[in-house]
């Protein structure tokens, strides 16, 4: 587990007498200030190995009958989350995420003469979101996805399922942070003590950038396992803070 901090903005002195308060999650009542007031904001990030990954899955099909469209769809998408679930996925994570039926036109002068597009049928599409609770299995379940009939893959996403730990940590680190710059800004500007008065937070727990394998159509008949990387994802928090400066 890797830690990392960002200081995100320097500290400000505003001559206010008044009571702060936390614009995040509402106002903390703090005994006023009677000297000069440092606001400072700071995040804390903890990283950690994703425990688990999101994919969207699904399956297009092409009919000249919009009723041929859906039907094919559906036989083929119940192929598919049948192999999901043989596959040892529980149901509670497989979602329906999107069902679409469309006209198709080709839009190509092929003769050069402006006819305008021509119909060629329409095009039914079933997409899926499937969690997947083992990172090691990540590549082999887009092959099994593929061999049962998918015809689109996106993902994976990877997250950490519970990151309250991790956000708890990062609250602590944030807040001696914020203490130790309040403590610098005290001192440098002559005074004895910086007395913490509102504090508000924000945070994000167990999200990566997320890094995305291209929508396409895939042949079942691939030899190698496709190859995943799951890195680190992070949890991080910010902290709004104010101290009051004292002699």
């Amino acid at each position: 587990m890797i830690r990392t901090a960002h200081l995100l903005a320097a500290a400000a002195m505003l001559m206010v007498p008044a009571i702060a308060s936390a614009q995040a999650q509402g106002p903390v009542p703090m005994v006023p200030a009677t000297g000069p007031v440092l606001s400072l904001t700071v995040n804390e990030s903890i990283e950690s190995v994703p425990d688990m990954a999101t994919i969207n899955t699904g399956v297009q099909t092409r009919a000249l009958a919009a009723k041929d469209a859906m039907a094919q769809n559906a036989t083929q998408m119940d192929k598919l989350v049948a192999a999901l679930v043989k596959g040892g996925i529980a149901r509670k994570d497989i979602q329906t995420s999107g069902i679409n039926l469309s006209a198709q036109y080709d839009y190509s002068n092929r003769d050069g003469q402006p006819e305008g597009p021509r119909f060629i049928g329409y095009e039914a599409s079933n997409q899926l979101t499937v969690k997947l609770r083992d990172i090691k299995k990540v590549g082999a379940s887009l092959d099994a996805f593929v061999a049962a009939g998918a015809t689109n893959i996106n993902g994976p996403s990877f997250s950490i399922e519970d990151p309250s730990p991790l956000i708890q940590q990062a609250r602590g680190t944030a807040l001696k942070s914020a203490k130790a710059q309040a403590d610098f800004y005290a001192q440098a500007a002559g005074y004895r003590t910086a007395r913490l008065i509102s504090i508000a937070e924000s945070n994000s727990g167990g999200q990566p950038p997320m890094p995305m394998m291209q929508s396409a159509r895939f042949k079942a008949d691939a030899a190698p396992v496709t190859p995943v990387e799951p890195g680190q994802v992070s949890a991080s928090v910010t902290l709004t803070v104010q101290y009051a400066l004292e002699k």
